[in-house]
């Protein structure tokens, strides 16, 4: 029997639906991994510090625009950290800026998606990661 590996991805966005909505998005292309909320950019440095190596999620998804410690601050510091560095963030964000895309790949991201204005779009997305950086 083929068992699929389950991974951990890290959903870090101050809205609730956001979080909710991607989440479900992943389910519905029957993507089960094991999703963490986390609210802020304080909450994910926390989350990562308290956790041991092999406990290091899959795949982080990072929104930009959150209150305290913003996504472009929260990427430089987990990309100027050896033990953060390996792990892929791709950043989800309502912005569609220019500005915003250039400085998170200078920062490091993997990946800079624009938020879909329809959940439909949401679930062609969440699949495409999923399968980019979920597999085996």
């Amino acid at each position: 029997m083929n068992h699929k590996l389950k991974h951990t991805v890290l959903i870090v966005d101050d809205d609730v639906d956001d979080r909710e909505s991607i989440r479900d998005a992943f389910l519905e292309n029957r993507h089960h991994h094991d999703y963490t909320f986390l609210t802020s950019g304080e909450h994910l440095i926390q989350h990562l510090a308290g956790s041991q190596a092999q406990e290091q999620p899959s795949l982080i998804l990072l929104d930009l625009n959150m209150p305290g410690k913003d996504g472009r601050e929260i990427l430089k510091e987990l990309k100027k950290d050896k033990v953060y560095q390996p792990i892929p963030i791709v950043v989800l964000t309502t912005s569609s800026s220019e500005k915003d895309r250039d400085v998170s790949y200078e920062l490091g991201a993997n990946c800079f998606i624009t938020k879909p204005n329809s959940y439909s779009e949401l679930v062609e997305i969440t699949d495409s990661i999923a399968r980019l950086w979920c597999h085996g």
